[in-house]
């Protein structure tokens, strides 16, 4: 048994003196790996870094013109929404500066003339000519008289009792007018119960 004994003493230790170098060269060759990985790792990552920075820098300035134009966009329409309510009566006004010389003519010549038949033709001269540009700019009276009563372009003030015009208007206090079809104001009439 001693020679058996000794035998396998003998070669387990250089079993295991095996096994401890096999493990030492492969701990060493990790640890190596290792080192290595974390070095090529490190590289890249320091590099990545720098790019992301850079990126993030890129779309910052980008964030920051954009941020810019949109101000100066909204400060250069607010200043041409401005603009556009102070004048947007000018074109209606130059129009209409016809029509209040003509009022002025007509006024010198009701002064000097004593026949109503010219002072009254020059009247009808002057509102056709303001009629007309009133038309050329959109503008349309409402037709009511002995139409249905509608609540949506007209404005009853009065009833009276009329037997055959119950629910129609009867009689036209002021009149409603359309801007390009839309109603910018409502008839005032008496409507028929």
């Amino acid at each position: 048994m001693n020679n058996n004994d000794n035998k396998s003493q003998h070669s387990k230790p250089a079993e295991e003196n095996i096994i401890d170098e096999t493990n030492e060269n492969f701990s060493a060759e990790t640890n190596q790996e290792t080192i290595q990985n974390e070095e090529a790792v490190g590289e890249p990552k320091a590099s990545e870094t720098e790019k992301l920075e850079a990126e993030i820098a890129e779309q910052k300035d980008k964030y920051i013109r954009l941020l810019a134009e949109f101000e100066n966009y909204k400060r250069r329409t607010s200043k041409e929404r401005i603009e556009l309510i102070q004048t947007a009566g000018k074109d209606i006004i130059v129009s209409l500066l016809d029509v209040l010389d003509d009022c002025d003519r007509a006024e010198k010549q009701m002064q000097t003339d004593t026949d109503p038949a010219q002072i009254k033709e020059g009247a009808f001269l002057v509102f056709n000519k303001f009629r007309n540009i009133m038309q050329s700019k959109g503008v349309k009276a409402l037709e009511s008289i002995d139409k249905e009563f509608d609540v949506e372009h007209h404005e009853a003030i009065a009833e009276v009792p009329v037997p055959d015009k119950s629910g129609k208007i009867i009689d036209e206090v002021q009149k409603g007018y359309l801007l390009n079809d839309k109603l910018i104001r409502h008839a005032k009439v008496v409507v028929g119960k």
